[in-house]
């Protein structure tokens, strides 16, 4: 009797520990399934999942679990980029207001590339793609390309991989026909700009921004006299930055400063800015997704309404 009880009771420890490990297992796959139609989170969770559930399993589990779940977070991506809605933004802000410093930030949150009409015209024009080369005869000739090449050099970039879950739009639209433009464009792909952030600074204040900033031309790397000097800067007696100590703290080189980083031509670039941007806005103010960001405050709060500004909640 004291060994059948000893067995019957060795039975029972095996059978509930066996229902115990499957248990566990159970709600690690179960983790992963859940975890998997979800964006971005649904790829990190389901790599946690995997991890935790491969310690537990042999090397040819652990490798066939990491296969499939790998799978299945790209049939999620390529869903959500085949169905959902794109993120489409357009960062708008005058000259000095941050979009060279928040810009890379949404994009590194996000994942989707910020787009510049500079550099897309530029690589359209390496590139000898045919909306390129139409643009190259254009500049060659010394006119001005129009906005059916430069939406042309867009609606080529925006087919890259890269930008297959949104993309944002710097220094375009400029104007209410451009944006008109664009709008026709994306109909054609089915999506639609889904947010416009407008970051705001009063004039008097970008005066003061603009006429200190000195930038390292091969990089882009922006340094100010007053918020963020490069470590080399010296005063002279008239009390500004000596030039010959205004240079790169990586490389060394020296800084410059742009040629309309004045006074004078800011209120140009401010007037053009103002005329051509207040028509834009209440153009997409009926869609909704006009959202305006104080960014005459510390860098941590703008960011913040940044955020807030971004947010679908």
């Amino acid at each position: 009797r004291l060994a059948t009880r000893r067995i019957t009771s060795s039975s029972f420890r095996r059978a509930a520990m066996s229902t115990s490990t499957k248990t566990t297992r159970s709600a690690n796959e179960d983790m992963i399934r859940r975890a998997l139609p979800l964006f971005v989170a649904g790829a990190g969770l389901a790599t946690i999942g995997v991890s935790s559930s491969s310690q537990r399993s042999n090397n040819n589990t652990q490798c066939d679990v990491a296969s499939n779940v790998e799978e299945a977070v790209k049939k999620s991506e390529d869903k959500f980029a085949t169905y959902w809605p794109r993120n489409i933004m357009i960062l708008f802000g005058p000259p000095g207001a941050g979009k060279g410093t928040h810009g890379p930030k949404i994009e590194d949150l996000l994942g989707i590339p910020q787009l510049s009409t500079g550099d897309m015209l530029r690589a359209a024009v390496a590139a000898q793609s045919e909306v390129g080369k139409k643009a190259q005869a254009v500049m060659k000739a010394g006119g001005l390309v129009s906005d059916d090449i430069v939406v042309g050099i867009i609606r080529d970039r925006i087919q890259q991989d890269d930008c297959k879950f949104g993309f944002i739009l710097d220094g375009f639209p400029r104007t209410l026909v451009q944006a008109t433009a664009l709008d026709k464009m994306l109909a054609e792909e089915g999506a639609a700009v889904t947010k416009v952030i407008e970051l705001q600074v009063p004039d008097e204040v970008l005066e003061e921004r603009i006429c200190g900033r000195w930038i390292h031309k091969k990089t882009g790397r922006s340094y100010h006299v007053k918020f963020a000097p490069p470590k080399s800067m010296k005063i002279g007696t008239d009390g500004k930055p000596l030039p010959a100590s205004m240079v790169d703290d990586e490389t060394g080189e020296p800084l410059m400063q742009r040629a309309d980083d004045t006074a004078s031509a800011l209120v140009k670039r401010l007037g053009g800015y103002h005329g051509e941007t207040v028509p834009i806005l209440k153009h997409y103010e009926p869609n909704g997704v006009v959202k305006t960001v104080n960014a005459n405050q510390k860098m941590d709060g703008v960011w913040s309404e940044v955020l807030a500004s971004i947010s679908r909640k």
